[in-house]
């Protein structure tokens, strides 16, 4: 991710029946426990679906990867509304934790987010890579921004955007 997305500079307007401003903010280590928090609660639908709900690991598997380095807090209309990390990969970049809170799912946010990342791998002239639990609404989301399956086990499905080469 480009300092400028990183720095706050990334300000968009989402748009559902009214607007709502929003931008992206530097991850701080003291971001780490509401992190947590939302990631519980948005994943336990697919967690518990998938029969790998745990009430204690969901939140400690955040709390080990947590690096606040390569996060952006989502702040929308001046409140906390979700996160999205970006890890430099060895050909590309890695989508991960990337969390709305559920009020806000659905709206244009996440796609209006999305868009801001996927502007500056493009820009960069790579791919982007993720994963997201079998079954979960959000791969929708993913492919519509044109992800597409790479892999696959019973638990992840796992999906590249190769860089966009027209706009």
């Amino acid at each position: 991710m480009n300092t400028s997305a990183r720095s706050g500079e990334a300000r968009q307007r989402a748009t559902w029946g009214r607007c709502v401003d929003w931008a992206l903010r530097p991850a701080e280590p003291a971001d780490v426990e509401a992190i947590a928090e939302l990631r519980a609660t948005v994943m336990r639908p697919d967690l518990e679906r998938l029969g790998r709900f745990d009430e204690h690991r969901v939140r400690q598997r955040l709390r080990d990867s947590f690096s606040p380095q390569y996060t952006s807090i989502i702040v929308a209309d001046g409140t906390f509304a979700g996160c999205v990390t970006v890890r430099p990969a060895e050909d590309g970049r890695w989508l991960e934790h990337f969390y709305l809170a559920p009020d806000l799912q659905g709206r244009g946010l996440g796609s209006a987010v999305l868009r801001t990342l996927l502007e500056q791998a493009d820009a960069d002239g790579v791919p982007v890579r993720l994963n997201v639990l079998q079954g979960s609404p959000a791969q929708h989301l993913y492919e519509r921004h044109g992800f597409t399956v790479e892999n696959q086990d019973p638990i992840d499905v796992y999906m590249i955007r190769q860089r966009a080469t027209t706009r």
